[in-house]
């Protein structure tokens, strides 16, 4: 299993989902209505990142959300979400 030492933090936002989860595409939305740049890791696409998202949060559940700053959000609401990009200038 990767642990947080494994992973670099990330320069941009990056977010950990998959297209079948509802809170992954509510998450997406918010992102690109306000034209945020992100990485989005599909975890569908590559299973294997699911340790990097579980190494992060210390769970299973997504998206997990990790932000510039190393900050992580896991299954943010879209008030959170906003407050929080807001925060950082995103």
């Amino acid at each position: 299993m990767t642990t947080t030492e494994d992973i670099k933090r990330p320069t941009t936002l990056t977010m950990y989902g998959a297209t079948w989860c509802g809170d992954c595409r509510r998450a997406k939305r918010v992102l690109d209505a306000r034209g945020t740049e992100y990485v989005n890791v599909d975890l569908v696409a590559d299973p294997t990142r699911a340790d990097d998202a579980e190494a992060i949060s210390g769970r299973k559940n997504i998206p997990v959300v990790v932000f510039p700053d190393g900050e992580f959000f896991v299954e943010p609401t879209d008030a959170e979400l906003t407050a929080k990009l807001d925060a950082v200038g995103l």
